[in-house]
């Protein structure tokens, strides 16, 4: 579709990734850390949408990682037409109408995604776009339902309901994370799909559902981006405007709400990398299923993934299904398998 609009990438990278504690903390967060390749997470999705389709990313960040998201961008060629600056974390929905105002509110396409996933595919990710954009040309929102191979909990679902254009489905309705045995029911049935975050609307469509179903939130961005400051292509919200707005997801404030909501299937490799289980999962391993990375001697060791940053060294023996990261004077062990169950260690600290 050459005479189309470029495509403009929004990048969220407020996130903290608390669930990777001891090397995710909120000054070094998940996105900025190299975790599945010599490049971080924030650098891998800048990359994602390189080339003449897309223009310049927006990108909605802590104001506190200001100049580590900048450098991290400069060194893989990306440029920011905007970073927006959050004063606070107000969830996605008004971190997307932030962006959305600094598009221009027009009827540019907007890409959102988090800044911290994992797509193996881009091949397939790119065609994904490309099937959605002429509906997302006539006005639909629509998400990107990863093609699900387990009965994850820890995610939400989308019931795929009629095709509507080639590889494009009404939405049926979204399900919240659900129990071990619906999550079993709906992988089998066969017409649900995972809830991976990853959406592509017209920014005045966006801004448009706020307006019916979220007013508020669109008032407090409207008036924080007016009393904006702005140095260079950095933006800082108005703090006592942008403080003023209701925290809500883009799921609950609009998506789950609004009538032309579509989705389409797609498998390319994705992951959010939500645990340490999950990056044992998809990364290489060594003849034994081990995870390797930094200064590691793992003997008669199998199936456990292991980080040591510079000058710790880590050394195992006669264990298996372990996870173990060293990191300053932090130490985590824990059986695999049991890695969402670091956010405990979280709410320890925090009492």
């Amino acid at each position: 579709m050459p005479d189309s609009k470029p495509i403009i990438p929004v990048i969220l990278s407020g996130g903290s990734g608390t669930r990777l504690w001891p090397l995710s903390r909120p000054e070094m967060p998940k996105q900025l850390l190299a975790l599945t390749a010599e490049e971080t997470m924030l650098q891998l999705t800048a990359r994602r949408t390189a080339g003449a389709r897309f223009a310049r990313p927006i990108v909605v960040a802590n104001a506190f990682h200001a100049d580590m998201v900048e450098a991290q961008l400069a060194q893989v060629e990306a440029v920011a037409q905007a970073l927006i600056l959050e004063p606070m974390g107000r969830n996605t929905a008004p971190a997307i109408a932030l962006a959305a105002v600094a598009a221009g509110g027009g009827s540019e396409p907007l890409l959102v995604m988090p800044s911290d996933h994992v797509i193996a595919d881009v091949d397939a990710f790119h065609a994904a776009i490309e099937v959605a954009l002429p509906l997302v040309e006539q006005g639909w929102l629509v998400t990107f339902g990863i093609s699900p191979d387990a009965p994850e909990t820890g995610y939400g679902w989308i019931k795929v309901g009629e095709e509507i254009s080639n590889g494009v489905h009404r939405v049926e309705h979204f399900v919240e994370k659900p129990p071990r045995d619906k999550a079993e029911a709906m992988l089998e049935a066969g017409d649900h799909a995972w809830n991976g975050g990853i959406f592509l609307f017209r920014a005045d469509m966006y801004l448009g559902a706020l307006s019916v179903y979220a007013p508020e939130m669109l008032v407090a961005v409207q008036r924080s981006m007016d009393k904006a400051r702005r140095e260079g292509g950095r933006i800082w919200p108005d703090d006592d405007e942008f403080a003023a707005c209701p925290s809500d997801s883009i799921d609950y404030a609009v998506m789950e709400k609004a009538p032309r909501v579509a989705v389409v299937p797609v498998a390319m490799g994705w992951s959010d990398v939500g645990s340490w289980d999950a990056l044992h999962a998809i990364s290489d391993c060594d003849g034994h299923g081990n995870v390797c990375r930094g200064d590691v001697i793992a003997i008669d060791t199998e199936n456990c993934l292991v980080r040591s940053e510079p000058g710790r060294r880590v050394a195992l023996v006669g264990v298996k299904d372990l996870i173990v990261v060293v990191t300053g004077d932090d130490v985590l062990v824990l059986p695999r398998g049991r890695s969402q169950e670091v956010k405990k260690i979280i709410e320890a600290m925090k009492r």
